[in-house]
């Protein structure tokens, strides 16, 4: 039997209610935030994220994209997250000549070949939300915003921020925090396993959210990044926490906050919810200054942030939220008899279903030659409340049976009437 490839999942049917939710209320929330909606391709040339991304990033140093070459010779990778290409095409389309900040959000899959565990797939569903063009720590709090707005629009309870600053490129600033940083798990090399010696060598900042068991007793009194930034950063940060506190949203400066490639400057952040296991974070991203420039555009400030839809199904779940019920029938109309009046019962039933969903009434209809008893299973089965049960002696009289599933009872309705009193029972 065929099975999908080790971290790839179908969405079941049972799910669905949940995607609508979250889909539908993320495209509500953006487009009340002037969002515009942006899709760009599925597979980027390589180079887009190799430069994007940086030396540091675990993309890349860990090697998860998937990569390949097409028949032309080129190396294409399938997205293994959207901010990189999202500026590739505001660079292309020259959007930098539009009013800025230019607001972009998109929905859509990434890859990553990574070591599948609960809630994180090899393909996963990303909600992305970009602003480009403007340095303004009210644009932080601009983005932080929606983000909390979409989940507490979601139904979930308990929510809060993580913030951090991870300071700049400039030599007063981030580059003196990394530098104390190695100094001071240089002196503790012995103590690391493989993995956060790597870290240490290629990317001292992701030590500080390191995992790692043999890592957590040297990482309280590591060098913190917000003692060491530049004038610039620690202004834009102190204006942030000052507009999160005037609008009393509850955070945590958290230290040990950083993020997964290089191009994060300044401000990053997660939105935590209560109650949703050991990993409590629902979405995370940052302000990346410098990515623009990277792509060989000008210098361009940005900030965005993503959160994978089937994580925040998950989370759903486990905080008990009940999705919106879709849409579904509630009636279905069952034909009876053989021969020429079986067709004609069949071609009335036909023509009723018609007529309900054009009233927009779900109906459904049985198919193939069936006894009655196995209809009303299939009915019964379907969760509709009615069954319009039509025969000859229906279509001679010109009322039809109408079956209530609840209760079993039955009453004959006016053909005519049908459709404006099935409506009425919705």
């Amino acid at each position: 039997m065929y099975q999908t490839p080790k971290g790839f999942n179908d969405i079941l049917p049972e799910d669905a209610p949940y995607w609508r939710h979250v889909t539908a209320t993320a495209e509500r929330v953006a487009s009340l935030y002037g969002f515009e909606r942006i899709d760009t391709p599925i597979i980027e040339f390589t180079e887009v994220f190799e430069r994007g991304a940086g030396q540091g990033a675990a993309v890349v140093v860990d090697k998860e994209m998937y990569t390949f070459q097409d028949k032309d010779g080129a190396s294409l990778t399938l997205r293994p997250e959207f901010t990189a290409g999202i500026m590739r095409a505001y660079l292309e389309h020259g959007m930098r000549v539009r009013p800025q900040p230019v607001k972009l959000y998109t929905l859509g899959p990434i890859f990553r070949h990574e070591n599948v565990q609960a809630g994180r797939f090899r393909q996963h569903t990303q909600w992305n939300v970009e602003v480009v063009g403007e340095i303004d720590p009210a644009v932080d709090f601009e983005v932080m915003s929606i983000a909390w707005s979409l989940f507490s629009e979601l139904g979930f309870r308990g929510l809060s921020f993580q913030v951090n600053s991870i300071g700049c490129p400039d030599p007063a600033c981030r580059p003196r925090h990394l530098a104390a940083l190695v100094a001071y798990f240089a002196a503790y090399r012995g103590q690391l396993n493989e993995i956060d010696r790597r870290r240490l060598d290629v990317n001292p900042l992701r030590l500080l959210d390191s995992k790692e068991k043999e890592s957590q007793p040297l990482l309280d009194a590591a060098p913190r990044s917000i003692d060491y930034l530049c004038d610039s950063c620690r202004q834009h940060f102190q204006a942030l926490c000052g507009y999160l506190d005037w609008a009393a949203l509850p955070y945590e400066i958290n230290t040990r906050l950083v993020r997964g490639f290089d191009y994060y400057t300044k401000t990053v952040f997660e939105v935590w919810a209560e109650g949703i296991g050991a990993q409590a974070a629902i979405c995370g991203g940052g302000r990346y200054d410098g990515l623009v420039e990277l792509l060989g555009g000008p210098p361009t400030p940005g900030i965005g942030f993503g959160s994978g839809v089937e994580r925040l199904i998950a989370a759903l779940k486990e905080q008990q939220v009940q999705p919106p019920a879709l849409l579904k029938p509630t009636v279905q109309v069952s034909y009876i008899g053989k021969g020429e009046i079986g067709q004609q019962a069949k071609q009335a039933a036909l023509g009723l279903v018609r007529e309900l969903r054009q009233a927009g009434v779900g109906a459904l209809l049985p198919f193939g030659d069936r006894s009655l008893k196995s209809q009303l299973k299939t009915a019964d089965k379907a969760g509709v409340a009615h069954v319009v049960i039509v025969g000859e002696g229906e279509l001679q009289s010109g009322q039809w049976t109408v079956r209530s599933l609840a209760d079993s009872s039955q009453q004959a309705v006016a053909r005519a009437e049908l459709i404006a009193w099935l409506a009425a029972q919705q």
